[in-house]
Parts: C-alpha cells; sequence; structure tokens
C-alpha cells in the first residue's frame, strides 16, 4: 500500500481547522451555558459551557475580557457570542468568546450588585457620614459643564443663597473614561480645598448612561474625599452607588442644591427673630432684676446696715468672754500640774542615790589601787630574784672573776687544744672587751 494515501495528524487537523472557519454557520455562534472550570487569570480567560448533556472548551481574549462590566463566576448561566474554531496541537474544538453577558439578568444589574455586595462586605456602607454645613461659603460642583444640572443648581443656588460661591469642575457623566473624569475632578477638588460641599451629579438616563456613577473608583474617590459630598444622580427613582456611599443623596441636582444652602430671606428672619427673642429676653431679664433690686432696697437691714452687726457684736462679746474664763482655766490647770510635778521630782531626786554611789566609787576606787600596788610589789620582788638568778649565771659574771672566752675568726667558741691552729688569730673575750692574739704553741695535756 502506497503510504502517500495516509494524512498525518497535522493535516487533518489543519484541514479539519479550514472546514470550522469557513462554515457560516459557526463564525458567529450564539450560545447559551453555565460556566465552569473558571479561575480568574491576569490575561485571557480559558473556562468551559456545559449543560446537562454536553461541554465545550471556551477562551476569551483579555481586550473582549475587559469589556465585561460583570464578573463570572463558577455556576453562572451566560449567554455569549462567538465562533466555533479548531485547537491544532491538542485537536478539540473551542468557542473563541467575543461578548457575554448573564442569562436572565442584565449584565450591568449583576455588576451593580457585585459591587455593592463586595463594598459592603467591606463596610464602606457602615461608615459614618460627614454632616453637610449649614452655611458654606464655597461649593465645589461636579457634573457637566453643558447640562441641565449645573444650570438647576445655579437658580436653586442665586434663589435660596446667593452669598455662598459656586465652582463648576467639569466632568464627563457618561460614556467611556467618565469614571476616570469624575475621580481626577474629585481628587483636584480636594487638593485646592476651601470647599465647604462637594455636589456630584447628572441628569436621568438608561442603567447605561448613570454607570460612570456604578463604578468601584468612583466610589472611593467619594469615600476618601475630606469634604462632605452630596450625590444627585438620575431621578429619584434611580439608585447608583455613588448614592449609597456618598454623606448625603438628593433625588434631584435641584435638590442637592436645596440640601447644601439654606434660604437666606429665611436665615435672616430666623436671625430677626432671633433678636427679637434676645432683646425681649434681655428686657425681661432686666425688669425681673430691677424688681429684685427694689425689693431689696426696701429691706429693713440694707436701710440700716448697722442693725446686721449688732446680733454679730453681741456673739463676738461673748466669745471672748467665754475665750478669756477657758484661758484662765488653762492657765490655772497647767500651774496647778506643774506644781504637782515638782514635788513629786523632789521625793524622787537621785541625788542622794548619787552621793551614795559616789562614795561607794571611791572606795572601790581605793580598794583597786591598794591591790595593784600589791601586785606590782610582788611581782618586783620576783623579778630581782630572777634577774639575781640569771646574774649569777651569766658568763659576764665569770669574766668579772678573771676568766677569758677565745673564739676564732668565726666565733665559734675554742674550748679544746685541738680547735687551735699554730698561727691563727684568737679573738679573747674579757670583762671589759676583746683581745686579739696569735697562736705561737699548742701543747696538750695528755690527761684531757
Amino acid at each position: 500500500m502506497d503510504n502517500e494515501q495516509y494524512l498525518t495528524v497535522t493535516a487533518l487537523s489543519q484541514y479539519l481547522k479550514r472546514k470550522f472557519d469557513v462554515d457560516p454557520y459557526l463564525g458567529h455562534v450564539y450560545l447559551m451555558g453555565e460556566i465552569s472550570n473558571f479561575r480568574l487569570r491576569p490575561a485571557h480567560q480559558y473556562f468551559s459551557l456545559k449543560d446537562d448533556k454536553a461541554k465545550i472548551s471556551a477562551i476569551m481574549f483579555k481586550s473582549n475580557f475587559e469589556k465585561v462590566k460583570f464578573k463570572p463566576e463558577e455556576g453562572m448561566k451566560v449567554l455569549v457570542q462567538g465562533r466555533i474554531s479548531l485547537y491544532e496541537p491538542a485537536g478539540s474544538y473551542q468557542i473563541y468568546v467575543d461578548t457575554m453577558e448573564p442569562a436572565g439578568l442584565g449584565a450591568l444589574y449583576v455588576a451593580f450588585e457585585q459591587l455593592k455586595k463586595k463594598l459592603s462586605q467591606q463596610g464602606v456602607f457602615d461608615l459614618p457620614k460627614k454632616p453637610i454645613p449649614q452655611f458654606p461659603k464655597r461649593i465645589a460642583v461636579v457634573t457637566s459643564e453643558s447640562g441641565a444640572v449645573i444650570h438647576d443648581i445655579m437658580t436653586t443656588v442665586a434663589r435660596r443663597f446667593p452669598i455662598v460661591q459656586l465652582v463648576l469642575y467639569p466632568a464627563q457623566v457618561q460614556g467611556d473614561g467618565a469614571a476616570e473624569t469624575i475621580v481626577e475632578q474629585l481628587k483636584r477638588i480636594n487638593e485646592d480645598g476651601g470647599f465647604d460641599t462637594i455636589i456630584i451629579g447628572r441628569g436621568g438616563g438608561s442603567i447605561e448612561d448613570l454607570w460612570p456613577f456604578n463604578e468601584e473608583i468612583v466610589a472611593q474617590a467619594i469615600v476618601q474625599s475630606q469634604i462632605p459630598v452630596i450625590s444627585s444622580v438620575g431621578h429619584e427613582t434611580d439608585t447608583t452607588i455613588a448614592d449609597l456611599v456618598a454623606d448625603l443623596r438628593a433625588a434631584t441636582p435641584t435638590a442637592a442644591a436645596e440640601l447644601a444652602t439654606p434660604v437666606l430671606s429665611e436665615t435672616l428672619q430666623h436671625l430677626q427673630d432671633l433678636h427679637t427673642r434676645l432683646y425681649s429676653a434681655q428686657n425681661n431679664l432686666i425688669a425681673q432684676y430691677q424688681d429684685r433690686v427694689q425689693n431689696l432696697s426696701q429691706n429693713v437691714f440694707l436701710q440700716h446696715p448697722e442693725r446686721i452687726y449688732e446680733v454679730y457684736l453681741q456673739k463676738v462679746d461673748g466669745l471672748e468672754n467665754r475665750l478669756s474664763q477657758n484661758l484662765a482655766n488653762s492657765l490655772n490647770r497647767s500651774k496647778t500640774e506643774l506644781i504637782q510635778y515638782a514635788n513629786r521630782l523632789v521625793r524622787v531626786s537621785p541625788r542622794d542615790q548619787i552621793y551614795s554611789y559616789n562614795n561607794q566609787v571611791n572606795r572601790q576606787y581605793q580598794i583597786l589601787i591598794n591591790n595593784i600596788n600589791k601586785i606590782i610589789n610582788k611581782n618586783r620582788n620576783v623579778f630581782n630574784s630572777q634577774v639575781a638568778t640569771l646574774d649569777s649565771l651569766s658568763p659576764l659574771k665569770t669574766l668579772s672573776r678573771g676568766f677569758a672566752i677565745p673564739t676564732n675568726q668565726k666565733g665559734k667558741v675554742l674550748t679544746k687544744a685541738s680547735d687551735y691552729q699554730v698561727d691563727q688569730t684568737v679573738n679573747l673575750r674579757v670583762r671589759d672587751g676583746n683581745v686579739k692574739l696569735i697562736t705561737k704553741e699548742i701543747s696538750e695535756d695528755n690527761n684531757g
């Protein structure tokens, strides 16, 4: 058999891929299925679509996935549009998805609910709202410079509180890039500073038109604003994420201007009423004090103030007498106690005891002196006896009787004839000094 009749796997895959690519029914397919094996990746998304009996692999490139307004989740039923083609390396067919939206619900509605849930879990809706200043000096407005919103706000503010300064920060309020311009203007207002309130809003429209105000970056910019934000987006029945995170929500731009400003005429009238009430209250207070002064001036003690002190003078006199009497009694008691203590001190005086002890000490001292003298005399006699004994035994005593002690140059005592040598120098110790002798002859005693 000729091998040329056999196709390679690559050739077959290329043939089948071309069949898929040129089939007009597979070039633009509308498909409904349940998302499976989905894991969000940084670039292209790979997943599967399935129903009860079949499954198909799907890929959605990054450029198309960035246009999806909601976050796909495992098990979500979706509607996709794309084309069917063959992936040659694996020999499997798959759908290349161009668009995706939830089945049964709009993609924007799903995205809205997902962001709302996310912000709720982050606690954004539970953050404390900043109070709106009652009497603002400067208000920043973020909206389109050509729409009716700024006109309505300017008209309302001019009617209610014309002394406030309005500053427009123009922003794109619908379409691609609108969310970024809104965020940029909010940051710019906070950086410029000097504003009491921010009004952000636009007129009514579809959910697509209002979508920039449902973007997470806009919500975060409103939350991070240091200046209170009033949101007025769409009609009264429309609710956006911006409305939920703002410090105050207004149904319409006109309502936002009314919430941001007081009515100057009503404020002035209120101030006038307060002035009148204050003046009346002050007059009433002054009248009350005048009545009290008048009543006090009729008081007998104020007419004759010396009477006030008469009672106190009598009390002072009584207290002085009591004080003098108490001092005298106290001194008498102290004097009596002092005399009693003096008598007791005399009776128990130690003078006699001291005199008796002094005599005893003198007697004991004399006895001690006598005993010491006896001991000294006794010890002196013993000492003299021992000195005499030593003197009788001393070699000096022997020397005094005419004897002498011979020693050689080394100090050795020469006691025998054999200790001497001829021509040896001998040191002779006598009673009153030393004599050096030279040995000339040695003769030994045979009796020795």
